[in-house]
C-alpha cells in the first residue's frame, strides 16, 4: 500500500513537472503569436515560477521576461506615428517586470550543467533586452515618476538602471558616463525625498569624486548626515568641501556655525580667520569674529573685530548694538565691581563715573542701530535704559510711549 501511495505521487509529481514545462511553452508561444496574449501568457507562466523542477529552469523566466519585452515592444509598434499616446506606466511596468525575470533568468543561465560545463542559451538575448532599457526605457520611465514626486518608484527605476553596468550579462561593456552620473544624481535625490537616507548617501558617496554636480553632491551629501545626527560624517563632509571648494564659503559658513554651537570658539575663530583670509571685504565674517572674541572674553579683539565689520558694511545694525553691548556690559561689571568699595566713598564714586563713561559710550552706538533697525525691540529697550541710567528724562519717555505704543 505504501509503495501503491509512493508511486502515484511519483506519478502526480512527474505530471505536474511536465504540465509546467507545457505551460512555459504555451506562454511563450502566446506571446510570439502575431496577436500576443499577454495576460494569458502571465497565467501560465506564474505557476510555473513556483513549481520545483521548472522554477530552476532558465528558460522559465527567459520566457516570463519576454512577455514584458513583447509587450513593451508592441506599445512602442501600436504608436510609432504618435509615441505621446502610449501609456508610459503601463509600458514601465512592463518593463521592470521583464528586468527582474531576465536577471533571474541569466544567474540560471549561468549555472553548470550535469556534466559541469556551462554552456548559457539566453545570454545574447538578455544583454539585447537589458541594453535597450538601460539606452531607452529605464530614463525615461524614472524621470516620469520623478516628475511625478513618486519617488519610491523613481528610485526603484533608478537602481535598476544604475546595476546594469555592473551585472556579469554586460561583460563589463557599458561605460559609466556623464548619463550615468546624472541617473545615479537624481537617484540620491529621489532616495532624500522618499526618506531613505542610507540610500541617498550612497549616491551622493559613489559621485564624490565624479565630474558631476560635485558642489551640490557635497551640500546634499552633508545635509542628509545632518538630518541624521551623524556629526563625524557631515563635519568631515563639510572639511573636505572646505578644500575642495575654496571659493565657495557655504562650506566655511557651515563649519563655523557648527563649532560656534557646539561651545567650541577656539575652533570656530581658527576656521573663521581661514573665511577672512579668503574673503577679507565680509563684513558679516567680522562681525562672527567679534562675537568669538567676545565670548572668549578678549573684548579688545572683540571691539576691534566689530568696529572692522562697521567699516566694512556702515549700516549693519547689529554690529552697532554688539559695539553698544561691549560698553554697557563693560559698565555693568565695573558697578558689580564697585559694590565692593562701598566703605570707600571717593573710591566708590571714581568707580561710578567710569561706569557712567561706559554707559554714555554705549548710547551713539545703540541709537544708530536703532536707526538702521527702527522696528527692533531689543535696540528700543537698550535704549530705553540707557536713558535712565543716564538720567535723561525727556529721551526716556519718547523711547517709553514708542515702546508701549
Amino acid at each position: 500500500m505504501k509503495k501503491l501511495v509512493l508511486s502515484l505521487l511519483l506519478v502526480g509529481s512527474i505530471s505536474g513537472m511536465y504540465a509546467q514545462k507545457a505551460n512555459v511553452s504555451k506562454a511563450k508561444n502566446k506571446v510570439l503569436m502575431e496577436t500576443p496574449d499577454f495576460a494569458g501568457a502571465r497565467e501560465l507562466i506564474k505557476p510555473a515560477l513556483e513549481e520545483e523542477t521548472t522554477k530552476n529552469q532558465a528558460n522559465t523566466w527567459y520566457v516570463a521576461g519576454l512577455i514584458g519585452y513583447k509587450e513593451k515592444g508592441k506599445m512602442e509598434t501600436d504608436n510609432i506615428l504618435d509615441p505621446t499616446k502610449i501609456d508610459q506606466n503601463a509600458k514601465g511596468a512592463a518593463v521592470m517586470e521583464s528586468y527582474a525575470y531576465l536577471v533571474k533568468a541569466d544567474s540560471l543561465d549561468q549555472l553548470p550543467n550535469e556534466k559541469g560545463k556551462v554552456k548559457p542559451r539566453f545570454r545574447k538575448d538578455i544583454k539585447r533586452m537589458m541594453r535597450e532599457y538601460y539606452n531607452f526605457d529605464l530614463i525615461g520611465y524614472g524621470a516620469a515618476l520623478f516628475d511625478e514626486q513618486k519617488y519610491d518608484e523613481a528610485l526603484n527605476v533608478f537602481n535598476a538602471f544604475l546595476a546594469i553596468p555592473d551585472m556579469p550579462l554586460s561583460e563589463n561593456e557599458i561605460p559609466k558616463d556623464s548619463t550615468y552620473n546624472m541617473i545615479e544624481y537624481y537617484a540620491g535625490i529621489a532616495a532624500s525625498q522618499a526618506e531613505k537616507p542610507a540610500e541617498a548617501i550612497r549616491h551622493y558617496t559613489n559621485l564624490k569624486d565624479k565630474d558631476y554636480e560635485t558642489l551640490a553632491v557635497y551640500q546634499l551629501l552633508y545635509e542628509e548626515y545632518n538630518k541624521q545626527k551623524d556629526t563625524v560624517n557631515f563635519v568631515q563632509t563639510l572639511k573636505e568641501g572646505v578644500e575642495k571648494f575654496p571659493a565657495e564659503p557655504w562650506f566655511l559658513q557651515n563649519l563655523i556655525n557648527f563649532y560656534i554651537y557646539s561651545g567650541q570658539p577656539e575652533t570656530a575663530l581658527s576656521y573663521l580667520n581661514t573665511a577672512i583670509e579668503r574673503d577679507p571685504t565680509m563684513a558679516q565674517y567680522r562681525f562672527v569674529e567679534g562675537g568669538l572674541h567676545e565670548a572668549l572674553k578678549d573684548f579688545d579683539k572683540a571691539e576691534a573685530a566689530y568696529n572692522k565689520a562697521i567699516e566694512l558694511d556702515p549700516d549693519m545694525a547689529a554690529a552697532y548694538d554688539a559695539m553698544g553691548r561691549l560698553h554697557y556690559n563693560a559698565a555693568i561689571a565695573i558697578l558689580d565691581a564697585a559694590d565692593k568699595l562701598i566703605g570707600d566713598r571717593k573710591a566708590f564714586a571714581a568707580e561710578q563715573e567710569k561706569a557712567k563713561a561706559e554707559f554714555e559710550a554705549a548710547l551713539p552706538f545703540y541709537s544708530k542701530a536703532h536707526e538702521l533697525a527702527p522696528d527692533e525691540m531689543s535696540y528700543k529697550v537698550m535704549l530705553r535704559t540707557l536713558y535712565y541710567r543716564l538720567g535723561m528724562d525727556t529721551e526716556y519717555e519718547a523711547i517709553d510711549k514708542e515702546i508701549n505704543g
